[in-house]
């Protein structure tokens, strides 16, 4: 038995879905106070901090201790790797045609 386009989509999305709460599972909740004299975050946490940020933006709208942006960051090569991690330069674009 064939497995339709439709189901497959609905599969694509559903395991998406999945993966996406997967990773975002490991956000750590750091309050800002301590992130103001604590560790600072680099280039690969800012890659990090990127792909969790729709998640992390969602959470700050319902917990004011949640913010989208490492307060205490190294600068350009954080934002940098913000940038990527958040697909700012569409890295993860799909190349394919649209119809």
């Amino acid at each position: 038995m064939k497995k339709s386009p439709k189901n497959l989509k609905s599969n694509k999305i559903l395991l998406g879905i999945f993966l996406l709460t997967l990773m975002t599972s490991c956000a750590a909740n750091e309050p800002v106070d301590e992130c103001l004299t604590g560790q600072t975050y680099g280039f690969l946490w800012g890659i990090w901090h990127g792909i969790i940020a729709p998640i992390s933006l969602t959470i700050s709208l319902f917990d004011e201790e949640v913010v989208m942006f490492a307060v205490n960051n190294t600068g350009f090569f954080y934002a940098l790797g913000f940038l990527i991690g958040s697909g700012g330069w569409g890295i993860l674009a799909s190349k394919a045609k649209k119809d």
